[in-house]
């Protein structure tokens, strides 16, 4: 590489389990900073702020005062997921915004028998159902019903208001939702089972914690409400043009916020500000800074890494009797704002058995594929410059010229098409539960997921 070569682009990173996306970009900037890969565009960015007016640095917080390697993520992918996380590099970040509303396509095991307050693992549990009945021909039949354009109601935990206030925080507090959530449209292209786990041949867990009854009530009476939107798509709107115009403002208000933090999503892993400046807990400290999406609180600096407790020995006892409920493994391309872990609990809704999120992975995002020339595995950060820097320039340089990037665009299809045959080739053997890596379990929830699911969509990761 020369030696006044400015790296500047987008590539993209397998995220491990257990990890928020803040905290990849946090260690990613740890080996690039000091590194000579990225030292001329350390470099550049120090002589533009020489040519800065006084005012101009004056107004600059004393966080980002600090010369760093700039980036951002292409959208938010939860502590529980793993996959394709879209990472932009100096003027790369200006990019990234498209990727918020481009395809993509996740894999992602549903355990029947219970549904939790986070449509997922890592939250309590609502309630439970009889799974005895539940084959993979019902749940194959009854993923029918989920492909082409459907509507689709996000997680009660997503970051979406209602009337200025978050969803979650009416949950929290115990407290009835003023109207009705609404559903939006999402499209389904793709949707496919390509595993089923009989019972007693998987190692995946419903939670032991019991939500609250006040939750539980909420939930309920949440879901006897989209079940009759469900019946009945032509229902008439019951607000009022005052209500209408309350929430169209909520909404337009949430929606450039949300836009603004991708915008600027490079601030969004900085350290927190001064604590002074942030607002007083009951203790007399300042709370901790919030994640864009996120359903909790951001740990503290450095500590986004062990966000998921680790799945559960073999050995030991299962919260069920017997052998226990089935779990499958289903593949779905999906348009932005659509919800994995929502899909996963409407599927239990639509058996009678209630159903989570186990495990989530994105494996492609726009062109950026798992498995593809334009992602690296996370673990290679860590291996040292040696090991990175030669594939971080050649990702960029893939996404810098427009041929390269054609000839990688052809070339994903390839490990997609690989992955599909060793999947089938598996056939009914256990459900290998995701590496923890240095996990230990949440943000997850979705998100993240969720894709929060992104509450994300953290959501939303809408996850």
């Amino acid at each position: 590489m020369a030696a006044d070569k400015v790296l500047e682009g987008v590539f993209a990173i397998n995220k491990p389990i257990g990890m928020s996306s803040a905290q990849v970009i946090r260690d990613c900037q740890h080996h690039f900073n000091p590194s000579a890969a990225f030292a001329p565009l350390v470099e550049q960015e120090r002589a533009l702020r020489e040519k800065e007016s006084r005012y101009q640095k004056q107004r600059r917080s004393k966080v980002k005062q600090n010369l760093k390697v700039k980036m951002g993520h292409g959208g938010t992918l939860d502590p529980l997921a793993t996959g394709v996380l879209i990472l932009g590099v100096g003027k790369g970040t200006k990019s990234l915004q498209k990727f918020l509303t481009c395809t993509k396509t996740y894999e992602a095991v549903v355990l029947f028998g219970a549904s939790t307050d986070t449509y997922d693992r890592t939250g309590r549990i609502i309630k439970r159902g009889q799974y005895d009945g539940v084959t993979r021909e019902a749940a194959e039949k009854a993923l029918d019903g989920f492909r082409g354009k459907i509507r689709q109601m996000p997680p009660l935990y997503s970051a979406l208001k209602m009337e200025g206030k978050p969803l979650y925080e009416y949950a929290r507090e115990g407290k009835a939702i003023p109207r009705e959530i609404e559903t939006r449209e999402v499209t389904v292209d793709e949707l496919e089972m390509v595993e089923w786990y009989a019972p007693g041949a998987h190692n995946h867990r419903w939670p032991t914690e019991e939500a609250e009854q006040a939750e539980k009530n909420l939930v309920d009476s949440v879901w006897r409400v989209a079940k009759r939107q469900a019946l009945s798509a032509e229902e008439p709107d019951k607000r009022t043009p005052a209500q209408d115009e309350d929430e169209a403002q909520a909404q337009a208000e949430y929606k450039t916020t949300k836009r603004e933090a991708e915008e600027r999503v490079d601030t969004l892993v900085s350290e927190a500000g001064p604590a002074a400046k942030r607002k007083k807990t009951d203790a007399g400290t300042a709370e901790p800074a919030l994640m864009s999406g996120a359903l909790g609180t951001l740990p503290p600096a450095g500590r986004g890494s062990n966000l998921i407790p680790p799945p559960p020995s073999p050995d030991a006892p299962p919260p069920w009797e017997g052998e226990g409920p089935p779990a499958a493994k289903i593949r779905m391309t999906v348009t932005s704002g659509f919800y994995v872990r929502s899909l996963c609990h409407d599927l239990g809704e639509k058996l009678g058995c209630g159903a989570m999120m186990a495990e989530l992975a994105r494996t492609r995002q726009g062109d950026f594929v798992l498995g593809a020339d334009n992602c690296m595995e996370y673990d290679d950060v860590h291996k040292g410059e040696e090991v990175w820097g030669p594939k971080v320039e050649r990702m960029l340089d893939l996404w810098n010229n427009p041929h390269a990037k054609d000839a990688v665009s052809k070339s994903t299809e390839e490990p997609v098409a690989a992955a599909k045959t060793g999947e089938d080739a598996k056939g009914a053997e256990a459900a290998p539960q995701t590496e923890t890596g240095n996990a230990a379990q949440v943000e997850a929830t979705a998100a993240q997921v969720e894709a929060k699911e992104e509450p994300q969509a953290a959501a939303a990761a809408s996850s």
